[in-house]
C-alpha cells in the first residue's frame, strides 16, 4: 500500500508540475482526471501490489527512480520499504541510489553495510556509488577511509568506475574543510594528470579555504592563475578557458602574463571562431 501511494503521488505531482509550468490549465485538469482513473483501476485489481507497475508505468528494475524520489522527499523509511520489496531484482543502479540516499540523510553506517552487501553479491560499484560512499565518509570526517576508496577506484579497469570531477570535488572539499590543503593540492595535481578538468565547484572549494587568510583575494587570483598555467602546459585549453571565465565572474582579473599565455592558444586556427561565437553569445544574453 505504501509503495502504491508513493508511486501515485510521485506520478501525479511530476506530471501536474510540468503541466502548470507550461501554463496549460487544461493539461493540468487532464492529469488530475488521469490519476483518478488509475486509482479506480487499482481499486478493482485482485493483486494491487503487482498492478501498480502497469498502472503507473513502473517495472521492478526501475524501482531505483522511486527510491531516489522518496529520499529527495525526505521519506527514507518509505525508500527502505521499496528496497525491501525488491528482492533479487537489485542491480548496481539500485545499490548506488540507496547508498547515496542513506549518506544524504546521515546514515553512513547503514550505507557501509549496504556497500558490503553489494560487494558480497558480486556487484561492482560504479562511479556514482563510489562518489556517494566517499561523500558520506567525508561527511563524518573519515577522510582517510574516503581516500582509500578513491585509490581503489584508480585500480578499477571499468571506465564507469573511474573517478570523475564530482568525485574529486567531494574529496577536495573534505580535505579543505579539515584544513589539509597540502594534500588537497596534491590531489588536484593527480586530477589534472589523469585528464580530469576542474570546474566552478573545484575553484570554489579552494577559494573558500583561502578566505580565512590575509590577502585572500590575491591568494585566490594567484591560485587560479597557476591552475590556468598547469592546464595550458597539459594542452588543455578548454579547461584553462573555463578557469579564466570563473576568474572574471568573481572579478579576479588575470594578470597580463596569464593573458599572454592563453590568448595565443585561443587565436590558433579553428579556436578563434569558437571564441568569437562565445563572446557574441555572452553579449546577446
Amino acid at each position: 500500500m505504501e509503495k502504491v501511494s508513493a508511486a501515485c503521488a510521485m506520478d501525479w505531482s511530476i506530471k501536474l508540475e510540468k503541466a502548470l509550468r507550461s501554463k496549460n490549465p487544461g493539461r493540468a485538469v487532464e492529469v488530475i482526471l488521469e490519476t483518478g482513473e488509475k486509482l479506480q483501476q487499482w481499486s478493482k485489481e485482485p493483486e494491487p501490489g503487482t498492478a501498480v507497475y502497469s498502472l503507473f508505468g513502473l517495472v521492478p528494475e526501475e524501482d531505483s527512480s522511486l527510491m531516489r524520489g522518496l529520499f529527495k522527499a525526505g521519506l527514507s523509511e518509505e525508500a527502505m520499504q521499496v528496497w525491501g520489496e525488491m528482492g533479487c531484482s537489485r542491480n548496481e543502479v539500485c545499490y548506488s541510489v540507496l547508498i547515496d540516499g542513506l549518506c544524504g540523510v546521515g546514515k553512513v553506517n547503514e550505507a557501509m553495510m549496504v556497500w558490503s552487501e553489494m560487494l558480497t553479491t558480486g556487484i561492482k560499484p560504479d562511479t556514482v556509488a563510489y562518489s556517494s560512499m566517499i561523500k558520506g565518509l567525508c561527511g563524518i570526517g573519515s577522510i582517510d577511509a574516503a581516500l582509500r576508496l578513491y585509490h581503489e577506484m584508480l585500480c578499477q579497469e571499468e571506465p564507469n568506475s573511474q573517478p570523475d570531477v564530482v568525485t574529486y570535488n567531494i574529496l577536495l572539499d573534505g580535505l579543505c574543510v579539515h584544513k589539509d590543503v597540502s594534500r588537497a593540492v596534491d590531489l588536484l595535481n593527480c586530477m589534472l594528470d589523469r585528464g580530469c578538468d576542474p570546474d566552478v565547484i573545484t575553484c570554489n572549494v579552494f577559494l573558500k579555504s583561502l578566505r580565512e587568510k590575509s590577502g585572500a583575494c590575491d591568494e585566490g587570483r594567484r591560485f587560479l592563475e597557476e591552475l590556468v598555467v598547469r592546464l595550458l602546459k597539459r594542452q588543455r585549453v578548454p579547461g584553462a578557458c573555463k578557469i579564466v571565465e570563473v576568474m572574471l565572474s568573481k572579478y579576479l582579473a588575470p594578470k597580463g602574463s596569464t593573458w599572454g599565455l592563453i590568448v595565443p592558444e585561443i587565436c590558433k586556427p579553428k579556436k578563434i571562431s569558437a571564441a568569437i561565437d562565445k563572446c557574441w553569445r555572452n553579449l546577446c544574453t
